[in-house]
């Protein structure tokens, strides 16, 4: 048996904490911004992901009006920090609804370090850093998806691999329902199915 829930015939709060619920795992912006006097503002985003690959835009949504989507709006630039399990004390504490104008690298005491080509700092402890610049918002009731062009990607090399950023050293943090958090687990590596080989397969007995 399946049980229906209806968006209109609900509350807003009830509804969204069931969608964040089942859209799981989602990974975390954990994004720096520069308000126009130069507070440096931190704040974990859980509605992200890669908008385009070229050129290369990621996203986020700012449910709400909060300090990193007025910051971008000011000054246009922002950094999305990946965020590691190792951080996760200083991922959860940077959501702190601290009071506008505060800086969350000063409360909670995470390292600053200076970005290349955007003016908001990165986090010196992050394994990987994108420093965009605000290609675009785009306003969806009471949220406001955030697009970036990433104009420059740092990654430490202590998560690289013959080249390339290792999913099990960079053992990401992800946000589930309610107040949970997810960590990597067991890592599934299958390459996808070329439709030749599908064709191929099914001749021996795969259907």
């Amino acid at each position: 048996m399946r049980i229906d829930f209806d968006p209109e015939a609900m509350d807003r709060t009830p509804f969204y904490k069931l969608l964040t619920s089942v859209v799981v795992p989602r990974p975390i912006a954990w994004v720096s911004t520069m308000s126009a006097d130069g507070t440096a503002n931190l704040a974990p985003h859980s509605f992200y992901s890669v908008s385009c690959v070229s050129p290369p835009i990621v996203q986020f949504t700012s449910v709400g009006r909060k300090d990193s989507l007025r910051n971008v709006e000011e000054t246009g630039e922002f950094v999305v920090n990946f965020a590691p399990e190792r951080l996760f004390e200083e991922v959860n504490a940077t959501a702190t609804d601290f009071p506008h104008g505060v800086s969350e690298f000063e409360k909670v005491g995470i390292e600053q370090e200076t970005s290349l080509r955007v003016k908001p700092p990165r986090v010196a402890a992050s394994p990987v850093a994108l420093e965009c610049v605000l290609h675009g918002t785009l306003g969806l009731g009471d949220s406001t998806v955030v697009f970036g062009r990433v104009v420059h990607a740092v990654v430490d090399d202590a998560v690289m691999a013959d080249g390339h950023p290792e999913i099990d050293r960079l053992k990401p943090l992800a946000r589930l329902g309610k107040n949970e958090w997810g960590t990597t687990g067991e890592i599934l590596d299958r390459a996808r199915i070329r439709y030749a080989d599908w064709e191929a397969g099914r001749g021996e007995g795969r259907g």
